[in-house]
């Protein structure tokens, strides 16, 4: 069977779409699958809209002889792959990586609220107008694919048939060779994750003023970036708190690998890459009791779960992996055998049974 992904991301560029959507092109053809894919880089150079009609247009051209369009967000390739499919009269799966109002919401329109808040609100016209999108969009695809059953919950309750809702989690490749990479002082902290408010990069950053043995390395991009070089500078930490950008998924786990903890102050997570790939590098995992986070780890048998911000809380936690290492060793144990219930293999094949169960 074809399948034509559109994608809002493509390697080389970073983030869990093109993650995911090259691990599906990698791994579909070996259960008799062709896919195509397009990337929404072809027409990202255009002005907001005319790109839009732009790619709509090229997924007319690219779904020739295809079953299915599978687009792998609601915004900037859902609507148009929709619309495609709706043209072409094929299936039109959405997968649903995150609630796209409520990032836009809290990165363009000033909105602090936690994700499971801003359900329950309604905010200005440009937001509802993105929330009405993402809504159109998944209501009208024949199969929307959340990661997480926390998700699933949050997509259903927009009104969503549950009956066309299908939880796969996010397939993750753990054949990952490592870069090696020299580590900075005896005690080091990893994190990682795109800069955003909601990942609580910030709040972390701070917490190292508490900490004076430990040195952070923050792994990742995006628009918070200036912000937080402004909070190292402004408390200090330049020789503690290393930004290094943007790195390979292999560098990624070679500073997992070193790491003496690898810590997330998240807000929300539908499914984290990072958590999943530091439980297998055998690295203890602390972070919050959020989203589908509780998904991927008991706490405290795989790792520690804790509230966003709960300074008191981090700090006693990241201390803990020098002071009890023999539960820290079981931990870290119980999270690799763990990890492995995430791997591609198991996504790919819980794909294709929805793909044999909608054609």
């Amino acid at each position: 069977m074809k399948i034509l992904i559109a994608t809002g991301l493509y390697p080389p560029e970073i983030g869990g779409p093109a993650t995911y959507t090259a691990l599906l092109e990698k791994e579909l053809p070996k259960h008799g699958h062709i896919v195509k894919v397009l990337p929404f880089s072809i027409s990202r150079h255009l002005p907001r809209g005319v790109r839009h009609i732009h790619y709509f247009f090229h997924l007319l051209k690219k779904s020739k002889g295809v079953k299915i369009i599978f687009a792998q967000d609601v915004a900037s390739v859902g609507l148009p792959a929709l619309l495609a499919a709706k043209v072409t009269g094929k299936k039109f799966f959405v997968r649903v990586p995150g609630d796209y109002a409520w990032e836009q919401a809290a990165q363009r329109y000033g909105v602090n609220d936690t994700i499971d808040e801003f359900q329950k609100k309604t905010y200005g016209r440009n937001v509802e107008f993105l929330r009405s999108v993402q809504t159109f969009v998944t209501k009208h695809a024949d199969v929307t694919i959340t990661p997480s059953d926390y998700f699933k919950n949050l997509v259903t309750n927009w009104g969503v048939n549950p009956k066309k809702v299908v939880t796969i989690y996010n397939g993750v490749d753990l054949n990952i060779e490592p870069v090696e990479v020299e580590k900075p002082a005896p005690l080091t902290i990893v994190t990682a994750g795109r800069l955003v408010p909601w990942k609580g990069f910030v709040e972390l950053v701070t917490l190292m003023e508490q900490l004076p043995s430990w040195h952070l390395v923050i792994l990742g991009n995006g628009p918070q970036r200036s912000e937080l070089e402004h909070v190292i500078r402004e408390k200090k930490l330049e020789s503690r708190v290393q930004l290094l950008g943007a790195v390979s998924r292999e560098e990624v786990f070679g500073w997992c690998r070193i790491a003496d903890a690898f810590v997330l102050n998240t807000h929300f997570e539908s499914f984290s890459f990072q958590i999943v790939e530091a439980m297998a590098a055998g690295v203890p995992v602390i972070t919050t009791n959020v989203g589908s986070l509780p998904e991927l780890i008991t706490s405290p048998r795989e790792g520690l779960l804790l509230l966003p911000n709960d300074s008191k809380e981090f700090i006693e936690a990241i201390k803990s992996v020098m002071t009890d290492k023999t539960a820290w060793h079981q931990r870290v144990v119980h999270a690799q055998q763990k990890a492995q219930t995430f791997s591609i293999e198991k996504t790919v094949e819980a794909l294709c049974l929805v793909i044999e169960e909608k054609i």
